[in-house]
């Protein structure tokens, strides 16, 4: 199968992904909001959490078949990938590298007046505190389908007929503008560069899998946490006043 048909099938997946969990969760909304006992926001919730997990393990299906009958597919740099520990170590490095990536981004956008936060993110806390289910989809099958299409496809196809720094910059845009929160376009940008650089230095696609499944994991727990951080952060404020008082 040439490149350019696996292009066309990755992206008609995931476009038809999305598409199709809007009308799959209007349906699961509709049958919970039947069953006894659930409220109407939590029903829409798992509603919603199930239409991702079912739309995005049936895409990632499609997507590992379709590369298991062309492994060349892969095959987008020259030289040797680097090998099993680089790529897992290249993981850990490249999300820290997202997150101080993304904190640059948010000061930045401070400085112009963005107000900070996700709504994308904080919709996705709230669904995950009433459905966990979404978890999956977010730390599991969102950097495995989303570093297939927005690395392999975008920034490997182009990388291929132009060179490094305009594959870097289309993929990280396009992939910015397709999580449809414009105001915070630099926020999404910024991690994307990093996973672009990661899949061009390590050559695999494992690499940006890594760090991105990383990042996201990490932003789940903060927030699922952010009541007793909060708490916790008060504490520690209390017992610095504390100890500042006692030394005076």
């Amino acid at each position: 199968m040439k490149n350019w048909k696996m292009y066309i099938y990755l992206l008609l997946t995931y476009i038809a992904m999305q598409v199709g969990s809007v009308y799959l969760a209007e349906l699961l909304i509709g049958y919970m909001k039947s069953k006894p006992g659930l409220q109407e926001l939590q029903a829409t919730y798992h509603g919603f959490a199930w239409s991702l997990f079912i739309v995005n393990t049936i895409a990632a299906i499609i997507f590992l078949v379709l590369i298991a009958r062309n492994k060349k597919f892969m095959q987008v740099f020259k030289g040797k990938k680097a090998s099993i520990g680089s790529i897992f170590l290249w993981g850990i490095i490249g999300f820290f590298l997202a997150m101080g990536g993304q904190m640059l981004a948010a000061s930045i956008e401070s400085m112009f007046g963005v107000t900070p936060g996700s709504d994308n993110t904080a919709l996705l806390t709230d669904i995950a505190k009433t459905s966990p289910i979404v978890i999956i989809s977010m730390v599991l099958f969102a950097p495995l389908l989303e570093e297939l299409v927005f690395r392999r496809v975008i920034f490997g196809g182009i990388y291929m007929k132009t060179n490094f720094w305009i594959a870097t910059l289309v993929s990280a845009v396009v992939f910015a503008a397709v999580h449809n929160e414009l105001e915070h376009l630099l926020i999404y940008t910024m991690p994307a560069l990093v996973f672009a650089y990661l899949y061009y230095r390590t050559k695999s696609i494992l690499t940006p899998m890594i760090a991105h499944g990383l990042m996201n994991g990490f932003v789940v727990v903060v927030q699922l946490n952010y009541d007793k951080l909060q708490r916790y952060i008060e504490e520690m404020e209390k017992v610095k006043q504390a100890v500042i008082i006692f030394i005076q």
